[in-house]
């Protein structure tokens, strides 16, 4: 794998992890883009979501050391604000795992890996994202999340295992339906990429215990690195994007990319 194939993937996964835009569909496309690359294996699948990982925690390292706390707390039977939203982010990653599981063990994965769904799946989720953003919802704050929200957005969260719906756009549609304002849905998003992205980690480790890493630790490492950078980066943006705008340029973005990938599909899937 050459060094330009990682630093773009580590980019792609960085930028895109958290912006409502689909990082796997990036990723995906970005060897069927390219002839000369070939998929990038599972530990660079793993430095990649833990570069993003340390990213999201860094950003936010007060609501990390709320759900920390929360953890322990509930550990302890004891009740606490914290507790509580370590339980809501907790019962909203559940349902994705167990789907996880049972796409893995169906092995239908792959089939959904193809332009054409990523390229309906970005425009019409992305739709969806422009719709829920019209809601004048201005709920903010942790503390004001029911469990209502909490199990609503979770369930929402699976149909992100679809290539193109985008995990962090569908969490944070379902929110502004919910009466969340812009930026508490984009911050509740983010926490629950937490969970998830541990869980990813989780399945590529087991692929590599079972098949091999299919790269070095300095690969890695650079890939590792380098998503951290891009993922801060578009952390920090975003957060301060909702303050100001809608997520109409994103909306537009993705409707631009679902119709470029529809017109190219066959010439993708051929090349």
């Amino acid at each position: 794998m050459s060094l330009i194939q990682l630093i773009v993937l580590a980019i792609i996964q960085g930028i895109t992890e958290f912006l409502p835009i689909s990082s796997s569909a990036h990723l995906i496309l970005a060897p069927l883009a390219v002839k000369d690359w070939t998929d990038q294996g599972p530990l660079i699948d793993i430095a990649a979501h833990v570069g993003s990982l340390v990213a999201v925690l860094l950003y936010f390292r007060s609501e990390t050391a709320m759900l920390f706390r929360g953890g322990v707390d509930t550990i302890r039977f004891r009740a606490s604000d914290d507790r509580k939203l370590f339980l809501f982010i907790a019962a909203a990653t559940i349902p994705t795992l167990v789907l996880a599981a049972v796409f893995v063990l169906a092995d239908i994965t792959d089939a959904l890996r193809s332009p054409i769904v990523i390229g309906w799946t970005s425009i019409l989720f992305g739709v969806l994202l422009w719709i829920a953003d019209r809601s004048k919802g201005a709920r903010e704050g942790l503390e004001n999340i029911t469990w209502r929200d909490a199990l609503t957005i979770g369930l929402a969260q699976m149909i992100a295992l679809v290539p193109g719906v985008s995990r962090s756009g569908i969490t944070m549609t379902m929110a502004r339906f919910l009466g969340m304002a812009r930026t508490e849905a984009a911050r509740f998003s983010m926490l629950l990429a937490i969970p998830t992205i541990l869980a990813l980690g989780f399945f590529a480790a087991i692929e590599i215990a079972r098949e091999g890493a299919g790269a070095t630790m300095s690969a890695a490492l650079i890939v590792a690195v380098l998503s951290f950078i891009c993922a801060y980066a578009a952390i920090a943006a975003l957060m301060r994007l909702t303050r100001s705008i809608s997520f109409t340029p994103f909306v537009i973005y993705r409707v631009i990319f679902g119709i470029i990938l529809l017109a190219m599909a066959g010439s993708l899937v051929a090349g």
